[in-house]
């Protein structure tokens, strides 16, 4: 984890307003580009949101979906799900603000050392033109697949070197 200031903990019913804030702050480019009105936007990002976070609870229910926060202020999401030979990035994203600051990065590298010491790979699905895809690029993560919309990428597990007795 980057810094003693952040923290992680579970998402409850009453972070759905700040978790929908986060998803269109992340579409913000996508939606600039669109010739809609605010409220069709609103709309569509809020119908959009509750499809991604219905499919997340119950195609990964036993995830952990937490809220990324600084001074017990939320400013992002994790969502990880542990697989008995893969961890699954469902999602890592950060509000506007909080970008470019290596929060992100943080806590990544500390999935990849539980990865490492644990035997696991890690998989994960990113657009293809999205920034994260270099520090995935980084970290050893390789595409693996396409559904035309995501890349799939994949790090291979890396044993941990055994420490001698």
């Amino acid at each position: 984890m980057p810094s003693t200031e952040l923290n992680l903990r579970p998402i409850e019913g009453a972070d759905q307003a700040f978790l929908r804030e986060l998803y269109a702050s992340s579409r913000a480019d996508e939606m600039a580009a669109v010739p809609w009105d605010d409220a069709t936007k609103t709309a569509f990002l809020t119908q959009q949101f509750n499809a991604q976070h219905s499919y997340y609870q119950t195609h990964y229910h036993d995830a952990d979906f937490s809220v990324v926060c600084h001074r017990n202020e939320p400013i992002g999401r994790l969502y990880v799900f542990r697989g008995p030979s893969v961890l699954n990035l469902i999602d890592v994203s950060l509000l506007p603000e909080w970008r470019g600051q290596g929060i992100g990065t943080g806590f990544l590298r500390a999935l990849v050392d539980e990865a490492d010491a644990a035997a696991k790979s890690i998989r994960l699905f990113v657009e293809p033109g999205n920034p994260a895809k270099r520090l995935y690029e980084r970290f050893g993560f390789t595409v693996t697949g396409s559904n035309h919309v995501y890349l799939q990428m994949q790090r291979a597990a890396t044993p941990a070197l055994a420490v001698p007795a």
